[in-house]
């Protein structure tokens, strides 16, 4: 057997978003613990997650999953804020809050994320960074739950639970929004649907069954997961199914939804031309319509995509596939987790989070510029020009016909607004308290705002400046 270390034991000062009394490593001997370190805004932990959801349910009887947060981002220094992104994920095991990266030292950890595998004796056995390895831990979790038994040590029995939920309410964790003359779309993402509604929040449609799931069908007989940006053309509702790592659409004349991009599975492809329907995509999470193709933002693939709805084809549009921050004409720009899309005449407007950045994309030859933003590590919450504005992690961008482009600043709690002629960022002085918006629609002479951590629509007045929650299915 190989030579293995103890893991280090839990510190006092960590906190414990999920349970009331905090598990300890050397009250687990007899199991496998696997601990992963991850942050929320991530969307490489992002994608581990169904992982360890599938190696949960498959060694009930011996392993414990704990995550440990550590915070790119001043916003989840907060254990409340971490919580809240918990509940957002379905989380359902054990994570602590580690702010100050004590734990993270103590084991050395340099990537998010990364697993912990400790055995049955409280010893380190594997360290693995990084996504996509559900092969391998299985294997390394069987092997050492075997060990254990060989050894007589091991400790059946299932997990112990862990949960904090939120307060049920209409809307769970509202992603993006998409407004018509008559008519509000509202991703409802943490119930995995999306709601067709009057302005004032009567539902008339739901899309989407309530549970998570991956199936074609109509109205609430088909399956969402984490549904996001949409983008609508004549009759067709096209929507970003995150969760499902897939591209659906809706014909809104009969209710019936169907499948247009994507496997069900994360993508690491990089497609030329090719069949919309075996290429698979990781976190599609915004759409945009302009002509007859719709862009799509993969936020896993640091890419915007094109799509032609028509001939069922696609191919990459921009971005290196490279996590960073740089200019340039289509493939060799980089984009950040892009989050938020929003379509300027013959221009995309990107909301790119982890860069904390506004791009800007020409459509006639991909030439992608940065209207606000300096990298990955830079950000604040700061007006003024290019050289002196920043934002935190931005999700959502609106265009008003003014040309005032609107950002959800997500963790500062803020929208801001950019003005496309002069390039200076404010934000907007609004008598209303948001908590991580992440979704914005301009029309009917309003600003509609995804309230995401409140649980709610908000109406702001355009010409008064007024907010107001939108009473969607109350």
């Amino acid at each position: 057997m190989e030579t293995r270390l103890p893991a280090p034991e839990f510190p006092a000062g960590l906190e414990w978003v999920n349970v009331s009394e905090p598990p300890m490593l050397a009250g687990l001997r007899g199991r496998v613990v696997l601990l992963w370190f991850w942050t929320c805004d991530s969307a490489n932990c992002w994608n581990l997650l169904p992982d360890l959801a599938w190696l949960e349910s498959r060694h009930h009887d011996g392993l414990t999953v704990i995550g440990i947060h550590t915070p790119k981002y001043p916003q989840h220094h907060d254990a409340g804020a971490v919580l809240k992104a918990v509940n957002r994920l379905g989380i359902r095991h054990a994570v602590a809050s580690d702010p100050e990266f004590v734990l993270w030292q103590r084991y050395a950890i340099d990537a998010w994320p990364t697993a912990v595998l400790i055995d049955a004796e409280g010893l380190i056995a594997e360290v693995v960074p990084g996504e996509g390895r559900r092969r391998d831990l299985d294997q390394w979790i069987t092997r050492l739950l075997d060990e254990a038994a060989e050894r007589d040590l091991r400790e059946y029995g299932p997990a112990m639970p862990a949960s904090r939920p939120e307060p049920r309410m209409p809307l769970a964790f509202p992603g993006k929004l998409l407004v018509a003359d008559n008519v509000l779309f509202v991703a409802d993402s943490g119930h995995h649907r999306v709601l067709e509604c009057t302005h004032e929040g009567r539902i008339l449609r739901q899309f989407g069954s309530g549970d998570p799931g991956f199936w074609d069908g109509r109205n609430s007989e088909c399956g969402f997961n984490d549904p996001q940006g949409m983008a609508i053309r004549d009759d067709m509702l096209y929507v970003a199914d995150r969760g499902n790592h897939a591209v659906r659409r809706i014909r809104l004349y009969g209710g019936e939804v169907e499948t247009v991009l994507g496997t069900g599975h994360p993508g690491r492809e990089r497609p030329r031309d090719a069949e919309a329907l075996q290429t698979p995509i990781g976190l599609p999470t915004d759409l945009a319509m302009v002509a007859d193709s719709l862009y799509v933002a993969s936020a896993a693939q640091n890419q915007i995509w094109q799509l032609d709805p028509a001939r069922g084809r696609v191919g990459m549009f921009a971005g290196s596939g490279q996590l960073g921050l740089e200019d340039g004409h289509g493939l060799d720009a980089a984009f950040g987790q892009p989050s938020g899309l929003a379509a300027s005449g013959l221009q995309l407007l990107v909301a790119d989070a982890a860069t904390s950045a506004i791009r800007l994309v020409r459509l006639s030859d991909a030439r992608v510029t940065t209207f606000v933003g300096v990298g990955p590590w830079e950000f604040g919450d700061a007006a003024g020009g290019r050289d002196t504005a920043r934002l935190q992690n931005p999700l959502a961008v609106a265009l008003d016909p003014r040309g005032i482009v609107f950002i959800a600043d997500s963790y500062n709690h803020r929208i801001k607004a950019l003005s496309m002629k002069t390039g200076v960022l404010r934000p907007l002085n609004i008598n209303y308290r948001f908590n991580e918006p992440g979704g914005l629609a301009v029309g009917g002479g309003a600003l509609w705002v995804a309230n995401t951590n409140v649980h709610e629509v908000v109406r702001i007045d355009l010409a008064s400046g007024a907010g107001k929650r939108v009473a969607v299915g109350e």
